[in-house]
């Protein structure tokens, strides 16, 4: 019964996961083209263009998905440093270890709510200990999947001790004030380049605002750089930069602990 509990709960979790992983593709594919069309009428003025652009619309989704995963590793993580603080917690009233998960997962539930991440991920173990599963091989799969080193180094550190009979309450103590701390850290760090990163997204759409403003009052200042083959290398010389601008702030400030 708990391994088909387990089993109903992943494939639970897969569907839910590929209805939002098209939902996302979706608007992803639509921003692209939005973006594709602004870049055609502001440095060609021509809609034909907009085919020969579409590398950009694929380079977009790279990057957005790219963010999607990152803030779902980084949402991830938080909520697995409140789950093992809830665990090392439940471990010091006296709770088994796996009694000290059942009890943490009631706990996310009241944090976080059944459909978040820890939640699911959570549930998925506690069934898979009512089937006599190996708990720190669970954790390392979750680790695994979710691709946070964290995870992955607490399962490695539990089954570790685990096997040597290490005191694992105090291991699951040490772990969680661990990823305490890094999760702090990065907190600190993504605090102070904020407003380096609302800069940067200002730049990005400042020159499309110069351009538009310059067209509105003096009508025909830009018509030599449309329409005819010098313009056209200039103008695609233009996009190439602001791309390639566009690409190195994202990387100033894109900073992983």
């Amino acid at each position: 019964m708990g391994s088909l509990r387990r089993r109903e709960s992943l494939r639970k979790n897969k569907t839910a996961g590929q209805k939002r992983g098209l939902k996302e593709c979706r608007k992803d594919i639509l921003a692209g083209i939005g973006i594709i069309a602004v870049l055609s009428f502001f440095f060609y003025r021509s809609v034909w263009t907009m085919p020969f652009l579409t590398p950009i619309c694929y380079l977009y989704q790279r990057e957005a998905s790219k963010d999607r995963m990152q803030r779902q590793r980084k949402e991830t993580a938080m909520q697995f440093k409140d789950a093992i603080l809830a665990v090392s917690a439940n471990q010091k009233a006296g709770y088994s270890v796996e009694n000290s998960f059942r009890q943490a997962y009631e706990d996310m539930v009241l944090l976080y709510g059944k459909e978040s991440i820890i939640c699911r991920e959570f549930y998925a173990i506690i069934s898979g200990l009512g089937n006599n599963m190996v708990l720190e091989a669970m954790m390392y799969d979750f680790g695994r999947r979710s691709g946070i080193d964290e995870i992955k180094e607490f399962a490695q550190v539990f089954a570790a001790a685990k096997r040597s009979g290490g005191n694992l309450t105090e291991v699951i103590g040490r772990s969680a004030s661990v990823i305490e701390d890094k999760a702090e850290t990065e907190s600190e760090i993504q605090v102070l380049i904020s407003a380096r990163k609302l800069e940067q997204k200002i730049m990005n759409v400042v020159p499309f605002g110069i351009l538009l403003y310059i067209s509105i009052t003096s009508k025909g200042f830009f018509d030599v750089l449309y329409h005819n083959p010098i313009g056209i290398i200039l103008m695609t010389a233009c996009l190439a930069v602001y791309i390639g601008a566009v690409i190195l702030s994202r990387k100033i400030v894109n900073i992983e602990v």
